[in-house]
């Protein structure tokens, strides 16, 4: 019996394919014209066997999609394989799209079966898109099937494109029509590609149309990757934090740790693993991205070390987003060990501080420029104040960049304020900012405060001395100076003129608030190059005058912790170009809070969407990653969200909740846009918000590394 390849080659206007088997060696040795019902048949069989070559068919037309056709045909795409489908209703036939080939259902439906050319496609793509998402009456339907694990069960679910609007009817049309295709022996569910879907989907006869939703499948899905990348280094797994605690300075710069989930403490490292489910904005997820490490969740990853014995071995570890899992490999031990990181020549750049006197000021005054003396934090604080007041040119900068086909995407933001003047957008999108959002009010205390109350302290002015000398050597006692420092400076006494100061702008700004937050704003933080994220000290819930003071002392001293100090060294930022300004701000009761970024972490090149993690109650679970929090993605060009996880809830948030987060991701692009530098890049923000008394509060803003 003849043993070889089979490929299929399909061409546009043929009314049969062609079907040629290679042997082994590569020579051919039949062609001829078969049935397309054959052809496919021969296609399934060829799909299933390893040694199928890379040339293959476009797609599979009204024929059933078996596992090895799947996997074939499959994209990947955050650790789960995907298959795209059209349903050409005037036709009435099911396309199944060989990702290979087509990575859009737009291109292949327009090359392949409308016979146009792409020149064409790209002149009405928005048109094109109106017809195939949009039209009620439309000709296709497009959709997503994806192959999950439930449970140790493969499963099949079916979505449509995120923006598509197909009604009740439409969708349980669609499923049944797809159903007849798929292998019956596989549960095969349809999955809400965003909430409106999931508020009509109630409609439907869960017998008729089986569902499950996106949170309900983050739970099973065991990889996802935070932060692409690859490196070598040596494992190190630790079953608690205890233990982590214990051995944290034996961590080295070329260790990769291994945790359920990795602290917020964690020194600067080659890579991260979490063995279980976590949120990309907690603080260590954060700087793992600013480090540029490969960073993922993979769940079982601590049998896999068990079993491989990798805990303590050098090991090849890279993660992308294109894989369904994280590559672990075991090399020999290099030797000599590395002695320097590839990180170590870094040097980042720092604006120039201004640090003669400056008053403590209100937070209203302060502009952008202002960081050089009060921070970027106090200084972002004081530009929101400005631009919720009286907007701002800028706002819609997102929303004019060119993204070719398009010149640009104002049309959709016209539909999202429903209307079509541009002069009436500016006064609907001032009214929008200044109705929905807010800037708790406070106080910022400068630079000079801080080294002013450094040199009237001749100890700790030694003991700065100290330090420097063993940062210059890199000696082993730089850990004990820094925590004599810092106790030296929780116990001084401030000066009387100082405590009058502070006591007066609380009385003039705070003096009906009850509960106020301390908060750091440093000039050596959230910089494009150092984020510093979770580093510095923020207190809540202070209550009394004096214990505004010890805040404030805190935060200073937190400046020199041993964990600051040492980050700061890592990227060549001296001492002694590093102040402290302290933000002292009204705590609201909060419903809601979270923080937002103005990106899709689990995919760079996603534009539409933005990224937010929500908790109900307090905003800190959510940076501090001490609980699972509320995951959403947040579409913000043609509208619409969907909800990732659940974290430790047992319910979805409300529609009226949603709707809030649906402004908050708007507000977000907005405000990505005013704070870009002229002549910069496009660059993420960050947004830690809270929801309180009808409003959305802004509490901090600073750039999101990618």
């Amino acid at each position: 019996m003849m043993q070889g390849v089979i490929i299929i080659w399909f061409f546009r206007g043929r009314k049969h394919p062609s079907l040629v088997c290679t042997a082994p060696g590569g020579s051919v040795v039949l062609q001829q014209q078969l049935e397309k019902s054959t052809v496919n048949q021969a296609v399934l069989s060829a799909l299933g066997s390893s040694d199928l070559v890379t040339s293959s068919p476009c797609s599979l037309i009204d024929e059933r999609l078996g596992l090895g056709a799947f996997e074939h045909f499959a994209g990947i795409l955050s650790g789960y394989l995907y298959v795209k489908v059209v349903w050409d209703l005037q036709e009435n036939k099911i396309h199944f799209i060989n990702y290979s080939k087509y990575s859009f259902h737009s291109d292949y439906i327009a090359l392949e079966i409308l016979s146009m050319s792409e020149d064409e496609l790209l002149e009405e793509i928005d048109s094109f898109n109106q017809r195939v998402y949009l039209d009620s009456d439309r000709r296709f339907y497009l959709g997503i099937i994806a192959l999950h694990k439930r449970e140790k069960r493969k499963i099949f679910t079916l979505e449509t494109v995120e923006i598509d609007n197909m009604n009740d009817q439409m969708v349980q049309s669609f499923y049944s029509a797809v159903k007849e295709f798929l292998d019956p022996l596989i549960p095969f569910y349809f999955k809400p590609a965003n909430h409106l879907q999931e508020q009509f989907i109630k409609k439907i006869d869960a017998a008729l149309v089986p569902r499950l939703l996106h949170h309900e499948l983050f739970a099973y899905n065991d990889f996802l990757a935070l932060n692409e990348g690859k490196t070598q280094g040596r494992i190190r797994w630790f079953n608690s934090t205890q233990e982590f605690q214990k051995n944290l300075d034996s961590i080295q710069w070329f260790d990769i740790v291994v945790m359920k989930k990795v602290p917020e403490n964690v020194p600067r490292l080659a890579g991260i693993i979490n063995a279980s489910h976590t949120t990309p904005l907690s603080h260590t997820n954060v700087l793992a991205t600013g480090w540029q490490i490969p960073n993922c969740i993979q769940l079982g990853i601590e049998d896999e070390i068990i079993n491989q014995q990798l805990d303590g071995k050098w090991v090849d570890y890279q993660v992308s987003v294109k894989a369904k899992q994280i590559y672990l490999k075991k090399i020999a031990t290099p030797d000599p060990l590395p002695q320097t990181p590839s990180w170590s020549s870094l040097v980042v750049k720092m604006e120039e501080p201004e640090t003669s006197f400056s008053p403590i000021s209100n937070l209203t005054l302060l502009r952008k420029e202002d960081r050089f003396r009060f921070g970027t934090k106090a200084a972002h604080l004081g530009e929101l104040f400005e631009v919720l007041k009286s907007g701002s040119s800028k706002l819609i900068d997102f929303y004019q960049i060119p993204r070719p086909p398009r010149p640009n995407l104002m049309p959709y933001l016209l539909k999202f304020f429903k209307t079509s003047s541009d002069q009436d957008l500016k006064q609907k999108l001032d009214a929008f900012i200044q109705k929905n959002f807010a800037v708790p009010k406070g106080i910022a205390i400068p630079f000079s405060i801080q080294q002013k109350f450094l040199q009237s302290q001749p100890q700790i002015q030694q003991q700065i001395g100290k330090l420097k000398m063993a940062l210059e050597l890199n000696a082993r006692e730089i850990e004990p100076i820094c925590v004599r420092l810092q106790q030296m400076i929780l116990s001084s006494t401030l000066s009387k003129e100082f405590e009058n100061e502070v006591r007066y702008h609380l009385n003039r700004t705070l003096l009906e608030v009850e509960n106020l937050v301390v908060r750091s704003s440093s000039n050596a933080e959230d910089l494009n190059d150092f984020s510093a994220a979770g580093i510095y000290e923020s207190l809540n819930h202070v209550t009394t005058t004096d214990k505004v003071f010890d805040g404030i002392k805190k935060v200073w001293a937190s400046l020199i912790s041993p964990r600051s100090v040492r980050m700061r060294q890592q990227v060549g930022i001296s001492l002694d170009d590093c102040y402290m300004g302290v933000v002292i701000q009204e705590e609201l009761p909060v419903q809601m809070g979270g923080v937002l970024v103005t990106s899709n972490p689990m995919n760079r090149d996603d534009f539409r969407n933005v990224y937010m993690n929500v908790a109900i109650g307090s905003v800190n679970q959510v940076v501090d990653g001490s609980e699972d929090p509320y995951q959403f993605l947040y579409n913000v060009v043609e509208g619409g969200g969907r909800t990732l996880s659940l974290g430790k809830a047992n319910e979805d948030l409300s529609w009226e909740y949603k709707q809030i987060l649906q402004k908050i991701a708007f507000a977000g692009k907005f405000l990505e846009s005013h704070f870009q530098e002229i002549n910069k890049e496009q660059t993420p923000v960050d947004i830690e918000w809270a929801y309180s008394q009808g409003k959305i509060y802004i509490l901090q803003i600073r750039p999101y590394a990618r």
